[in-house]
């Protein structure tokens, strides 16, 4: 196994006032050339998946399905933010890495830019996870209404703050890194218990009805609650794994913020949490195809006809 650097670097002075700026210190990035070249290859290699699953998830969402219009747009705001990690984020985290590994120092500024579009991109998909489960809570609980309350202007409205939101905190790596990362250490959490909150109220709900089903059989129901738990299931699959591939990063985040110090073992854990946080945006489209079987049948169709086959 390879031994790191543990040389201690602080905040202090003017020239690394950031977590960022200190990866840029050839003391602390030279002994990591190795871990570096590995690190390019599999975000190299998570940006090609990604791109990829994400434009046929695009294409298969344009295509007719039963989707309510608000809810599919949800999933396609999802599904580009996970494209453009592949496609902006990603590539600038490759050239950080690279310019480590043959020491062009004068290139690492591309940490901070990848920094900059990874916090805004997967902020702006944490806090759409998190509407998607109220979306699914309220398609629950409001019934005929539900179609009447959320509207795709609403929802237009919901996702344009958030873009400009998360911009303006990524931006602020810029200025005061320190607002980024407690406002991190803060939209993490929170984007995770509104989740958990509205996924706990929806599965109590479904045990209620089922009970109410029993006892009641001919009871008219307004929603299709076998198609509505299909759906619940899927985005919480979705869900699930965002937890799985964010809490390392929090955590990372965490331990950057109360430190001081830090030595080459800090650059590594930092580029395995953003990997993890990568991550999900390659296995995004993989849980859209095998639980959402809507979006599964479109993606077929879409390969196929890529492919030229004739058969449907």
């Amino acid at each position: 196994m390879q031994n790191y650097s543990t040389t201690n670097f602080t905040r202090g002075g003017t020239k690394t006032k950031t977590f960022e700026g200190l990866q840029c210190s050839p003391s602390l990035i030279g002994g990591l050339q190795s871990a570096s070249v590995f690190f390019a290859a599999v975000n190299i290699f998570l940006a090609i998946t990604t791109f990829l699953g994400n434009s046929l998830i695009l294409v298969a969402l344009h295509k007719e399905s039963p989707l309510h219009p608000p809810s599919k747009l949800l999933y396609r705001c999802l599904a580009t933010t996970d494209l453009l990690v592949g496609l902006v984020a990603q590539p600038l985290r490759v050239t950080y890495l690279m310019s480590a590994v043959h020491e062009h120092l004068s290139l690492c500024h591309y940490a901070e830019a990848a920094s900059i579009t990874g916090v805004a991109l997967c902020g702006v998909s944490l806090l759409t996870m998190a509407v998607i489960s109220v979306d699914r809570l309220l398609a629950l609980l409001l019934g005929l209404r539900y179609k009447e309350i959320v509207t795709l202007k609403r929802i237009y409205i919901i996702i344009a703050s958030f873009w400009v939101l998360c911009l303006v905190v990524s931006l602020c790596i810029i200025f005061d890194e320190r607002i980024t990362l407690l406002s991190i250490l803060i939209s993490i959490p929170l984007s995770l218990l509104i989740s958990l909150a509205s996924y706990t109220k929806i599965f109590r709900t479904l045990r209620h009805h089922q009970a109410q089903v029993q006892q009641q059989p001919s009871q008219p129901n307004a929603l299709n609650m076998a198609r509505y738990r299909k759906a619940v299931h899927s985005a919480l699959w979705v869900q699930s794994v965002l937890v799985i591939c964010y809490t390392p990063y929090l955590i990372a985040v965490f331990v950057i913020t109360s430190s001081t110090t830090y030595s080459s073992n800090s650059v590594v854990a930092w580029e395995i949490a953003n990997i993890l946080v990568y991550f999900n945006s390659t296995l995004n489209p993989f849980l859209y195809c095998w639980k959402i079987s809507e979006v599964k049948r479109a993606m077929k169709q879409t390969i196929r006809q890529a492919l030229c086959c004739p058969w449907s």
